[in-house]
């Protein structure tokens, strides 16, 4: 008999490198990454549930949901796979990363279609690598025990467990739905991407200057046309047309007002301000 299928969204992440909450990231409009995960998954499962530290419990983001919470500390995603193994035992599990902006339906349904209870997991092969992706995979309840004396023995990566179990391993029908997006960097080309018409080739933007590069532009401010896709451009191309003698890397830069990465892409009507240090500092 087949067991029952409960989704989870791995959402329990510190977002060490992304220096935000990956969770709470909008890649469209009006939604956060967890929702969009949570309702692309949602069709394919009979309950989804949430996977999450203890610290995160009520925060805005997570709150509303029907949640997991991790038994391990600092043991990553497979803590929250084995937390929920634990509440449901004879469930099968589809564990999602909720840091997939380029995740589709059809690439859902293609994994739910191609299911084989029969094997310990169900899960597709890495599009770069060719190794198991174990953030969008559906684990079977016989793999609960195997995956706790896995982990009693330090070993903390999901990908290898999957390696040594009986996975069936498929192709995924889109090479790129399975990318996830970890820095800042990953953010903004992924926003680029499925924004397009955010990022146009030319643009109008203010750019305004403080302490040593005023004296040095000559200027508080000025509004240019440019094609630089980024700060970081911008920066070494104003620096052909004044005198600057700051390198980039000495800066901080605020975008309408916040501070912002200097891999942010520009958009139509910014207004960039370039931050030099303060003086001995």
């Amino acid at each position: 008999m087949t067991a029952k299928l409960l989704g989870l969204v791995l959402a329990g992440g510190r977002s060490t490198r992304m220096q935000r909450d990956k969770a709470a990231l909008q890649y469209r409009p009006g939604q956060t990454q967890l929702a969009a995960a949570v309702d692309m998954l949602r069709p394919h499962v009979a309950q989804v549930f949430v996977s999450v530290r203890p610290d995160q419990r009520d925060d805005a983001t997570r709150r509303g949901y029907e949640q997991i919470v991790d038994q391990i500390e600092s043991a990553g995603p497979i803590a929250g796979i084995l937390a929920a193994q634990s509440a449901h035992p004879d469930a099968a599990w589809w564990v999602l990363a909720c840091d997939l902006p380029f995740l589709d339906e059809a690439t859902l349904a293609d994994l739910a279609a191609r299911r084989d209870a029969a094997r310990d997991a169900t899960a597709y092969r890495s599009s770069h690598d060719g190794l198991p992706e174990p953030l969008c995979a559906i684990f079977e309840p016989r793999t609960r025990a195997a995956l706790a004396a896995y982990v009693g023995t330090g070993r903390l990566c999901p990908r290898k467990f999957l390696l040594q179990a009986d996975t069936l391993l498929l192709d995924p029908p889109n090479a790129r739905a399975l990318d996830n997006a970890n820095t800042s960097d990953d953010y903004w080309q992924a926003m680029a991407k499925l924004n397009p018409q955010q990022f146009v080739d030319q643009r109008e933007i203010c750019v305004q200057y403080f302490a040593l590069l005023r004296e040095q532009a000559g200027c508080r401010e000025e509004k240019l046309v440019t094609s630089a896709p980024t700060p970081r451009v911008l920066y070494e191309e104003l620096r052909k047309r004044h005198p600057f003698s700051l390198a980039a890397d000495t800066l901080r830069i605020a975008i309408n007002g916040e501070f912002a990465d200097w891999s942010r892409p520009l958009q139509a009507g910014d207004t960039v301000v370039f931050i030099p240090p303060v003086a001995g500092g």
